[in-house]
């Protein structure tokens, strides 16, 4: 039980990182933006729908059972973001570098964020109903208790 316990809070702390690493990584955009006007407003508004996605990775955090697809959502938008970063390196070779860095952060974001919906269904699989039961065993009346 407290393995589990340790396994989940490990989760949630996870969860709550990497949204605050999208909210970090994607807020600093956006204020240089505000700052000093950028020569293409695309950039900017990505960052800002990231870093709005953070927040709410942050929220989901407290309790990532009811937030499965906001997190499946999160991870999804990871990949497509990182396969359009990888075909951009190959056309812009001056940013090949810092677009293929981009691909491999945002790609293990995306990997740690779908992997989090399978622990969640493998937990699953035994019901809170199952462990309650497990717990509070009591042999019915007239049952015979084997011990080994």
């Amino acid at each position: 039980m407290a393995a589990a316990s340790s396994r989940e809070r490990a989760r949630t702390v996870g969860l709550a990182l990497l949204g605050l690493l999208f909210f970090a990584t994607a807020s600093i955009p956006v204020v240089q933006s505000i700052v000093q006007p950028p020569r293409c407003t695309a950039g900017p508004m990505l960052n800002a729908v990231l870093a709005t996605l953070g927040v709410f990775l942050l929220l989901a955090a407290r309790n990532p059972s009811a937030h499965r697809s906001l997190i499946l959502f999160a991870a999804w938008s990871s990949f497509a973001h990182a396969a359009i970063m990888l075909v951009m390196s190959f056309q812009v070779s001056a940013q090949r570098g810092v677009l293929l860095a981009s691909v491999a952060l945002v790609g293990l974001g995306g990997v740690l964020l779908g992997l989090r919906p399978a622990w969640e269904r493998s937990v699953e699989r035994r019901g809170p109903l199952e462990e309650r039961i497990e717990e509070n065993a009591v042999p019915a009346r007239g049952a015979v208790e084997v011990r080994p």
